[in-house]
């Protein structure tokens, strides 16, 4: 239980960008070092954990830590995803105020910005290639994103077109693999 927590408090501790730039930490924590779930079970992890309402680096904690534990191995996980952020935004409010129009400060917030960008980018092409994603099926997230970002589509509805996408596709056309 402790091991939970403080993995999972030291991911949270350390990852600027929220949820998806905790990725490549929490993949290399509890699939390359510790072992607790696989590469694949981590790729459906992170697909249930953008599908579930919350926060998502809380549901993926929540996900390994019943997984080894149970009930309390999900609280002790996701208590150490979200103590971090709850306890530097507390920082940050009692003392934001007074630096907010520091132009130091707003330097460093312009500079963060792009390397948040990063640490979602990198993640989102190493699921893709988990995957197996290819130049001949890439089409399906790029059309998914843009009917989402330029028609206003909603995601559930991208998410089911492609749940039933797969299913007909796995059942009808049975790829060859």
């Amino acid at each position: 239980m402790l091991k939970l927590f403080t993995t999972f408090f030291n991911i949270g501790m350390f990852t600027l960008g929220g949820g998806y730039a905790m990725i490549p930490l929490i993949e290399e924590e509890v699939v390359n070092q510790k072992h607790w779930v696989s590469k694949d079970e981590m790729l459906d992890l992170i697909a249930i954990a953008q599908s579930c309402p919350g926060v998502f680096a809380a549901n993926i904690s929540i996900f390994v830590g019943y997984k080894l534990r149970g009930v309390r191995g999900a609280i002790s996980a996701c208590l150490g995803t979200c103590l971090p952020s709850l306890l530097i935004i507390l920082l940050i409010a009692m003392f934001f105020h007074r630096f907010q129009d520091n132009p130091v400060v707003a330097a460093i917030f312009r500079g963060i910005r792009p390397a948040v960008v990063a640490l979602i980018a990198v993640p989102t092409f190493n699921l893709a290639k988990s995957a197996k994603i290819t130049w001949a099926t890439c089409w399906i997230p790029i059309a998914g994103a843009l009917a989402i970002w330029l028609l206003g589509v909603s995601p559930i509805l991208i998410i089911l077109l492609a749940a039933i996408g797969g299913y007909v596709y796995g059942k009808m056309i049975k790829p060859t693999e």
